[in-house]
């Protein structure tokens, strides 16, 4: 029988189909052909993307010529301006401001065919120490209230070139889904005085049907209430609220666990598209803020990321009633990836 069950974190119902039961090889791929021609982010093309306003290069190399592993630039086609001031304002019931922000490209490889499951260990890591350094940099700006890091991976998840790359856009409002993550993860510590991914991590751990790895202090585990077939979250198994604060070793432990995660999940669904997201504390030194509204955040957030693989649509139910229908029942996720044998 179908069972609704219901999300702590972001308060929803979803619908897990148990009697439609999908399977790996029931997902039919349809992913448009890759964008092929020119490719701005290819080595030898620094000139044709805006400046480098970070890049791990190699000794003796100067800015925005070749010889670089990792190489962050503005977006050329941004959805928010670095330039200017909010200028928040009132149309009658309506608010508005300034489309204010940053939107950066981290391109994780010099290699353009090179699928980020596939990366060494080392230049993960380079990838996420990039990530974490530009997250750190914007969060100065005290007119960004939130700093994104996401990557869309395959035409069907967003991606508008070929070339791996991650992207980065800090927004002067707090995103709504992270928003109600706040504040549930708020309103469980002030009941409990616990941190809520603190008490599905432990869950988890002691049920184990839904875990997928653990690796050197991370843990990869399938959602209870998980929207997408194959949804995995990854994070910290020891609290920590903040993922600027993560330190060397320990962004080595997030590379080796979320590689091992999207190599599962590649060779389970035959390289899905899909999109991972950070969702991290926010900037809470921002000059308009409520008084103690942050008093308990770095005891009651947990900083983690999010994949989705993009399997199926989402319609008229879905966005009708804000519930999502997931035809694989996460144990069932978690079992399959688990039982992949990792060459």
């Amino acid at each position: 029988m179908p069972e609704l069950r219901h999300d702590p974190i972001q308060k929803r119902w979803v619908i897990i189909a148990t009697e439609r039961g999908r399977r790996p090889s029931d997902f039919v791929k349809s992913e448009p052909p890759p964008i092929s021609g020119f490719c701005p982010f290819d080595e030898g093309n620094e000139d044709k993307t805006p400046p480098e306003v970070l890049a791990f290069r190699r000794p003796g190399t100067a800015p925005d010529t070749p010889g670089w592993d990792v190489r962050v630039v503005s977006n050329k086609f941004p959805a928010l301006r670095i330039e200017g001031d909010l200028d928040r304002a009132a149309d009658g019931i309506y608010d508005k401001m300034n489309g204010i922000g940053a939107h950066e490209v981290v391109i994780e490889t010099p290699q353009h065919d090179l699928n980020l499951a596939d990366q060494p260990v080392e230049q993960f890591t380079n990838i996420m120490l990039a990530a974490q350094m530009r997250l750190t940099d914007l969060m100065r700006d005290l007119r960004f209230r939130y700093v994104l890091i996401f990557r869309n991976h395959g035409t069907t998840a967003g991606a508008s070139l070929a070339h791996p790359h991650t992207q980065i856009i800090a927004t002067p409002v707090t995103p709504r889904t992270v928003s109600m993550e706040l504040d549930s993860a708020r309103e469980h510590y002030h009941a409990k005085e616990r941190c809520l991914f603190c008490d599905i991590i432990r869950q988890e751990m002691k049920q184990g049907i839904r875990v997928i790895s653990e690796v050197d202090g991370m843990i990869s585990f399938t959602p209870f209430a998980s929207r997408f077939p194959f949804e995995v979250f990854v994070m910290p198994i020891q609290h920590s609220h903040d993922f600027a604060e993560l330190n060397q070793d320990g962004l080595t432990a997030l590379s080796k666990c979320l590689k091992d995660t999207l190599l599962r999940l590649k060779l389970a669904l035959d390289d899905p598209p899909y999109n991972f997201m950070l969702h991290t504390a926010p900037n809470t030194r921002t000059a308009a803020r409520r008084p103690g509204h942050w008093l308990t955040l770095p005891f009651d957030y947990h900083w983690h990321f999010e994949i989705t693989p993009r399997l199926v649509k989402v319609a008229g139910f879905e966005w009708g009633t804000g519930f999502y229908i997931n035809p694989t029942p996460p144990e069932d996720a978690a079992r399959y990836l688990r039982e992949i044998v990792i060459p």
